[in-house]
């Protein structure tokens, strides 16, 4: 008789073996041993790292309550809570903060929008057309932002104040003029990280959409925008914040106090004899000026972080 199909008898050691480790559970991986093996020390490291960034706040938050409103008083824990520094800050004619919080989110926004505009329609261009120094003209933009804005302060004065002698709507002192000088420099960073978006989607969308007999700017416009709309919102946010923490440029172009930024205008609170006094209401003006930056980066992050991490890897 054939004893191919037979049963291989088990080995009774082997099935007490594998009851006992089966009762038994699996055993634990023992613990490294030293430094590297606890994660208590990462935890201090955040602590200590999450105290330093709280620290100006805490401290302008203080300075902003502080009934007596002035330096010498200031202490970084809030010794009461009163509204008198914003109530000197909303009632001073002299310094009109309202107005320069309206000027600094029209500035902000409108030359947030015109950047991400051009820099869309330079980095569509450079991502799906091929034209002669197409390369020539990516390495050109990020030459350009190796240099500091510093050097170009000068001829843009002059340059802006030959323009107000013909058209005073563009000229010096005027938000439009500022708005046109922070246009001219859009480019760069932006277009890079634009660029790197628009390179994940797919060409075959376009290729489609150009036998079905739309043009490039149809695309671009229906079609295009629409799929790479994280990027946009990351470099509006990021177009958004640096304009309207823009000092520099500001107080060079920002001459009358009625068109003046929030960023100027606070900083000439801390100038001159009532320093001391006006410090109060100067750091009312900043608690509440960081109120649209902490909203926008509270809308937006997911799409923030989107942007940053799908660009930065192509």
């Amino acid at each position: 008789m054939s004893t191919v199909n037979a049963p291989v008898p088990t080995d009774p050691r082997l099935e007490t073996r594998v009851e006992s480790e089966t009762r038994s559970g699996t055993p634990a991986s023992p613990k490294r041993a030293g430094l590297g093996g606890s994660v208590w020390w990462r935890h201090v490291l955040g602590l200590v790292a999450l105290a330093w960034a709280l620290f100006p706040i805490l401290f302008i938050w203080s300075a902003a309550t502080n009934p007596s409103g002035t330096l010498n008083t200031a202490s970084l824990w809030p010794s009461g809570f009163s509204t008198a520094n914003f109530t000197t800050l909303f009632s001073d004619s002299s310094r009109p903060f309202w107005s320069w919080y309206k000027n600094s989110m029209i500035i902000s926004f409108v030359g947030a929008i015109g950047a991400v505009f051009i820099g869309a329609c330079a980095a569509y261009a450079f991502s799906r057309l091929r034209f002669k120094g197409r390369r020539g003209g990516m390495m050109f933009l990020l030459l350009t932002t190796f240099f500091p804005a510093l050097l170009a302060i000068v001829a843009m004065y002059i340059i802006f104040a030959g323009i107000g002698d013909a058209l005073p709507s563009f000229g010096l002192n005027t938000l439009t003029g500022l708005i046109l000088a922070y246009l001219g420099g859009a480019l760069g960073a932006n277009v890079w990280l634009l660029k790197g978006y628009f390179d994940t989607v797919p060409r075959e969308l376009d290729e489609a959409a150009i036998v079905d007999g739309a043009s490039h700017a149809r695309i671009f416009f229906t079609m295009t925008l629409r799929l790479v709309m994280p990027i946009l919102v990351t470099v509006f946010m990021l177009v958004f914040v640096g304009l309207y923490g823009e000092f520099m440029l500001a107080s060079v172009f920002l001459t009358d106090v009625e068109t003046q930024t929030l960023g100027v205008g606070l900083y000439g609170m801390t100038l001159g004899n009532n320093a001391n006094e006006l410090f109060g209401p100067f750091a009312a003006g900043a608690l509440l000026g960081s109120i649209p930056v902490m909203l926008l980066y509270l809308a937006f992050q997911k799409q923030l972080v989107g942007g940053l991490t799908t660009g930065s890897v192509k």
